[in-house]
């Protein structure tokens, strides 16, 4: 046991080209302005939250950084509104001192387009989404969510939408991810967190994990922690479809002092099943969808050097971050406050070998399928552990504070601007 203390993955691709009768003029126009995915590559982007940089890396083998992306070109910029505005200023500080455990937050979650010549980053502290050029660095567009502060993200199958969770104000924005155009929103439980598309792109569940910065942490308090809920709409209309409780379930099953505030989750393949992680707890549940119903809770080991008083734990969670293989055979699993990460075999829940890792924060699938990536917070690196084994593969740094890594593309070719 490690000593040291402290997908639903959206892979974007790229839309193949029509293939029309028209002049040679027009079609070269349109091969220039849609690269074909031959002109695309696949890579990794993982966000360095305090850095407020990206690191792009290799979605696949040796994991290596291909370069670099500053998330905050208009840093004096925003800062200037922020300092304009007592109430802006505020939150700026409380999101500093309190979920920032003591640093701004600049980059949460990533998406690149699907033409590989921008990502869509949403920056908690500046309160905003923004969309930057690959190529130059530049602010292609910028939108201010409602409230103080953005959250994760999650994007639609054809990779043409994006949904932010704005957690202040209890509302998820649903944009276009090259216009920035909003194309509706719709209301939450309270501090709404994790989206997720499904497969088809005709819904979009969104996970309201409550207060999570407060000291009322004891499972008595628990009613102090606002309204968590799922909440599922049509990723067309915005209108609200069903509102999925996990507090009954729980009590059903014995667990009155287990936490409801669903954190990160993931499908299965064929989306029958629902796995998701729940503050406070280190492990997972496996909700089935048509009966709405909680079918399996699985433990994972507690690190002896890890105490079990919650108010220790970062934001409330002590596991935070869960993926599963393209087969849907294997769940990865971060456990963010017991420092590690292990492979469960999702037949069995038998976990495999606890993979030492510091603070773990979230866990990804790489681009072949064949390993997990999870980000490392605490030693500021990511690292890719084997799904079919469950052993490391390799570690590679990355700046400081990872947290959310997204598989997604860049042109091929690309440098980062800072290295030309």
């Amino acid at each position: 046991m490690p000593a040291i203390r402290s997908r639903h993955l959206c892979s974007v691709t790229a839309a193949l080209a029509l293939t029309v009768a028209a002049p040679a003029t027009a079609a070269t126009a349109a091969t220039a302005a849609e690269p074909s995915p031959a002109a695309l590559r696949e890579v990794l982007f993982v966000g360095n939250n305090w850095d407020g940089t990206a690191d792009v890396i290799k979605s696949t083998g040796d994991f290596a950084k291909i370069g670099r992306i500053d998330v905050i070109p208009d840093k004096d910029a925003r800062m200037a509104e922020i300092n304009a505005n007592p109430i802006k200023w505020i939150y700026f500080m409380a999101i500093r001192n309190s979920v920032g455990e003591g640093h701004d937050q600049f980059v949460d979650d990533m998406y690149s387009t699907p033409d590989g010549r921008s990502v869509v980053v949403s920056r908690p502290s500046f309160a905003d989404v923004v969309s930057l050029d690959l190529a130059t660095g530049a602010v292609n567009w910028r939108f201010p969510v409602s409230g103080y502060r953005a959250d994760h993200m999650a994007v639609s199958p054809d990779g043409e939408r994006v949904a932010v969770s704005a957690s202040t104000s209890n509302t998820v924005h649903v944009l276009d991810i090259d216009t920035g155009r909003e194309l509706g929103s719709f209301a939450t439980g309270d501090k709404p967190h994790e989206n997720i598309f499904t497969k088809d792109g005709k819904y979009i569940y969104n996970m309201a994990i409550g207060e999570v910065n407060t000291q009322t942490d004891a499972p008595w308090l628990d009613w102090t922690k606002g309204d968590r809920r799922v909440t599922v709409v049509d990723a067309t209309t915005f209108k609200q479809v069903k509102v999925i409780d996990m507090r009954p379930q729980l009590d059903a099953l014995g667990l009155r002092d287990f936490s409801d505030a669903v954190r990160p989750a993931v499908f299965s393949p064929d989306e029958s099943k629902l796995y998701f992680q729940v503050s406070f707890f280190n492990g997972f549940f496996e909700y089935d969808v048509a009966t709405d119903r909680i079918t399996r809770a699985k433990t994972l080991p507690k690190n002896p050097a890890t105490s079990d008083d919650r108010t220790t734990f970062v934001n409330d969670s002590r596991h935070h971050g869960i993926s599963m293989s393209p087969d849907g055979a294997k769940l990865c699993v971060a456990g963010t406050m017991d420092d590690y990460a292990t492979v469960v075999d999702r037949a069995t829940l038998t976990e495999g070998p606890l993979v030492t890792a510091s603070k773990p924060y979230w866990a990804t699938v790489s681009g072949d399928g064949k390993s997990c990536v999870v980000s490392e917070s605490g030693t500021d690196q990511v690292t890719a552990i084997d799904f079919a084994t469950g052993k490391k593969q390799v570690s590679v740094p990355v700046g400081d504070h990872p947290q959310r890594v997204r598989l997604g593309h860049v042109q091929s070719g690309w440098t980062s601007p800072t290295a030309r």
